[in-house]
């Protein structure tokens, strides 16, 4: 039996644009948010960290050498530094000398544009509880009197305690790359509004269990139409996906 009519209003579209448009631009670039919004998408997903002088911005992994021009841990780079390398050229030659955003660089985009966000809170090993809160503070304040707030995730507990702390009007979702034990319980705990799962590990059970204490059901990363169909199926509220130019984002 469905459990949807009994569930708290969701305010975010079903389709979520995955760092911006996937990989067809570079990722956590200001190019790809406004890719994916060409294709249509309402909201997006991104990763913000702290830099080592406390400035958020734009960047999945810990070290700089995959996605930029730098190298070394990005958060134990001062913003003057990263704001000068080049995040566009490892992609292509098109995005060549793209900058990293910051937080507030993407902030104005979305609320100009009127597009949503779902920000993964992804610290720097060791600073979980420092970025959670610094995140969660951050985008209380960029989006003060927004009519849709931010959606603030993340695999780290810490993370999210600390956003449950610092902002616990913005709602949370725990990313969750296996299913340990305690996982719902964990997320009841940090009153998060969704469990945001490695789309295989849903089943019908886990999917009822979330809807039942209240939580929608999310699944990253779907690249296939095969897949997002079975989720659907079962009864799950939101996608990430890379395919921007693939899935309708209705």
């Amino acid at each position: 039996m469905s459990t949807a009519s009994a569930l708290p209003a969701w305010p975010y579209p079903r389709w979520i644009a995955h760092r911006g448009a996937g990989k067809l631009a570079p990722e956590n670039t200001l190019a790809a948010f406004r890719l994916g919004a060409r294709h249509g998408f309402r909201m997006f997903e991104c990763d913000a960290k702290l830099s080592a002088d406390g400035v958020i911005f734009l960047m999945h992994d810990a070290t700089l050498e995959r996605t930029t021009s730098g190298h070394g841990v990005g958060g134990q780079r001062p913003w003057s530094e990263l704001a000068q390398l080049d995040a566009g050229g490892w992609h292509s030659r098109e995005y060549a000398g793209e900058p990293l955003p910051t937080l507030a660089n993407l902030a104005r985009f979305c609320l100009a544009s009127g597009h949503l966000l779902d920000i993964e809170i992804k610290p720097t090993p060791g600073t979980e509880y420092v970025t959670g809160e610094a995140v969660a503070r951050e985008a209380a304040t960029l989006w003060a009197g927004a009519q849709v707030p931010p959606f603030l995730t993340s695999f780290q507990p810490e993370s999210l305690k600390a956003a449950l702390a610092t902002a616990p009007q913005l709602p949370r979702g725990l990313l969750l790359d296996r299913m340990r034990s305690g996982w719902l319980e964990e997320a009841q705990a940090l009153q998060c509004a969704a469990v945001v799962c490695q789309y295989s590990l849903w089943d019908t059970e886990s999917v009822a269990r979330v809807h039942a204490a209240g939580m929608r059901a999310l699944s990253y990363t779907v690249n296939d139409p095969s897949v997002a169909q079975w989720l659907w199926q079962l009864g799950t509220d939101g996608i990430v996906t890379d395919r921007v130019d693939l899935f309708p984002p209705a």
